[in-house]
């Protein structure tokens, strides 16, 4: 496995001014010979769609989706980072790659975290222009507030929508195309694997979820843009149908996946209530700019308050436990996901945690609202106490939300160069689905920034070049999906659909889901340790058996099924989750969201272990029944120096 990071040349400001005047161009007259496909249609796949449109490839979109309209990406919330310095506080595209690179303590490319940060910039200026109403502020200007692992203002945001408005930009960019014809929107298709033709990708197959077809699809390059895998856990923020079967598929076909232990749990989630749900409620983290985390003192208060025989209001504030302020004095409440979500479950781990599960702790906002009035706290996140009221019945104005850390964004992804191309040829992967920019933690409002500066911005030279590249103007549009290749991995993918409906067993899908995910919370959740992954290891193979022996699945194919599709992705998530497992125990040192319980300090910090793991661990498919094999991706660090990540 080739792991050439492509990285160029020169200073870290200048890598990517020299990679694209390097790059190899492709002629308005010629665009129109080649042909695309993109699969995913949020941030990344909408904005990648709508760019390569407009260039002038022909592109095929893919959602499983009813329409572009309903990508997870919709359901951000918080805001989106970008280096414009607007409040004159010291920040700068310098400081953004900064603190990107201790964010993700460390295990993140300098190349391309740094390219992330200087085309923020850009972002806002390409958003504002399509109408993205951001915040602003009395004179006009665009308004900014602080997010976790930072200390200065750098995230725009509409209200507790942001996610839902810049999707919808880059929505009417992609239906502008769509009307032109440049773009060919396929919603309600779920791509099953991808092609290779002499091992380059040349197509995808998809099922049509309405349908039932199963179908075969050309070009001369495919973008993988179809985000994270946390519903590996059965019960995390992202939408129940979010899966990892795009990016799994392209494993299984040859692609590095790098990482895939890096999972991030989001500190502010509303508790779980019980075994009815299918999804957790993400609060949005720009709530801990003006809401204070606290559980009592004691146990004895906790217990009452669980109880309901004590209201939170009747805590005195000498006997309330402001922990992230204690812990962490210098960021406060707006400590890094991974430090803040830790902090929590080892203060409801101690029998301090006030939901009735006895796993929550409060958001308290009374003190923002008596200093700076109810009016201008429903400004800023009106929308957030709404949904709270309705989910919870609990007006967070008058009554501390309850908050607790649940599954969000992963980490790692499909391992990519610095061009966003794959260990497979002309298949390229953006936004979440890969790994590149974030280590091993996420900082908030970081997600819509990777997703928007792959699509607009990276992607469209990219793969420009590699067309330009790679593929002669006489071989342009010209890929067969009537090959033996295609009709090959067509045929795999009917194999794998028919062995499911001839099971006919008792469980559901979902029934196996939830049982992966439980394993899977427990013992390569917010804390790891070798015996529980090698326990993990063990129950999943016997799940994975269980499941192609016992699964029910109605047997019409040639309709819409949604058992069927569930079962697929659960067939995925049941083989990925052993990677992940895999990775989580080869990683033997705590960083990020990978907290190994035998690498910590006195207080519960991560101890990372830079001589041996200042690396990407990048994993190849030897079958199912073989250890994956690994590879490793060396980094190295130039520009932002090795060092214990402190937030206090």
């Amino acid at each position: 496995m080739n792991l050439d990071a492509k990285i160029p040349e020169g200073p870290i400001d200048k890598k990517w001014t020299n990679a694209k005047f390097g790059y190899k161009l492709v002629n308005p007259s010629n665009r129109r010979k080649y042909s695309v496909i993109v699969v995913g249609s949020g941030l990344a796949g909408g904005a990648a769609s709508a760019t390569l449109g407009e260039l002038g490839y022909h592109v095929k979109c893919f959602c499983y989706q009813d329409s572009p309209r309903r990508a997870h990406s919709i359901a951000a919330q918080g805001g989106i980072n970008a280096a414009k310095n607007y409040q004159n506080d010291g920040d700068s595209v310098y400081r953004l790659f900064y603190d990107t690179v201790k964010g993700g303590d460390y295990r993140s490319r300098e190349a391309n975290v740094y390219r992330l940060a200087e085309v923020s910039t850009n972002i806002i200026d390409q958003c504002v222009a399509q109408g993205v109403p951001f915040a602003r502020e009395y004179g006009g200007m665009l308004a900014n507030r602080s997010f976790g692992g930072a200390q200065v203002s750098r995230t725009f945001y509409a209200r507790g929508q942001t996610g839902q408005q810049l999707l919808l930009g880059a929505y009417q960019g992609l239906s502008r195309q769509i009307g032109l014809g440049q773009v060919k929107m396929y919603n309600r298709h779920e791509m099953l694997d991808v092609v290779l033709v002499d091992g380059v990708a040349k197509g995808v197959i998809t099922r049509n979820l309405v349908t039932g077809a199963i179908e075969r699809w050309a070009a001369d390059a495919v973008v993988l843009a179809t985000g994270g895998y946390s519903t590996v856990f059965f019960l995390s923020t992202n939408a129940a149908g979010c899966n990892v079967t795009a990016a799994w598929r392209a494993y299984r076909r040859g692609a590095g996946f790098a990482n895939p232990c890096f999972t991030q749990i989001h500190p502010t989630c509303i508790p779980q209530e019980g075994e009815h749900q299918s999804k957790l409620t993400l609060m949005s983290e720009s709530l801990r700019n003006d809401g204070r985390v606290w559980v009592p003192q004691s146990r004895e208060t906790a217990a009452k308050l669980r109880k309901g025989e004590m209201k939170p209001s009747e805590v005195p504030e000498e006997e309330r436990d402001y922990f992230l302020e204690r812990k962490y004095p210098s960021f406060g409440n707006l400590a890094p996901r991974d430090i803040s979500s830790r902090a929590a479950k080892e203060a409801c781990d101690d029998g301090r945690g006030v939901a009735s599960t006895g796993y929550g702790v409060y958001l308290d906002f009374s003190d923002s609202i008596n200093r700076l009035g109810k009016d201008t706290i429903a400004e800023r996140y009106g929308n957030l106490f709404d949904m709270y009221e309705n989910i919870r019945g609990v007006n967070a104005y008058e009554q501390p939300m309850q908050i607790y850390p649940a599954p969000h964004y992963t980490m790692g992804g499909l391992w990519v160069d610095y061009n966003l191309e794959t260990t497979i040829p002309g298949l390229f992967a953006a936004g979440e689905c890969n790994f590149s920019d974030h280590g091993a933690n996420r900082l908030g409002a970081s997600a819509l920034m990777q997703g928007l500066a792959d699509g607009y911005f990276v992607v469209p030279y990219t793969l420009g070049n590699y067309l330009a590249s790679k593929v002669p103007l006489g071989e342009a549009g010209k890929v067969d999906p009537d090959s033996e290749a295609f009709r090959e991995t067509e045929e795999a993918v009917r194999e794998k659909i028919d062995r499911m409906i001839a099971i006919k067993g008792n469980r559901s899908p979902r029934s196996f889901h939830i049982e992966l995910g439980k394993i899977m919370l427990d013992k390569c959740g917010m804390a790891r340790s070798e015996v529980g992954l090698k326990e993990a290891i063990g129950k999943i193979r016997d799940l994975r058996k269980q499941f192609w022996e016992d699964l029910k699945v109605p047997t019409d194919t040639e309709e819409i099924n949604p058992e069927l599709e569930r079962a697929g992705r659960v067939a995925d998530h049941l083989e990925f989750a052993e990677l992940m497992c895999y990775d989580a125990l080869d990683r033997d040192e705590s960083c990020g969201g990978h907290f190994r319980e035998e690498h910590q300090t006195e207080d519960g910090e991560a101890v990372r272990h830079d001589d041996t793991y200042a690396n990407v661990s990048v994993w190849e498919f030897k079958g199912l029944d073989q250890p994956p094999q690994k590879h490793v991706e060396a980094l190295e660090f130039d520009n932002v120096h090795l060092s214990v990540r402190s937030y206090k």
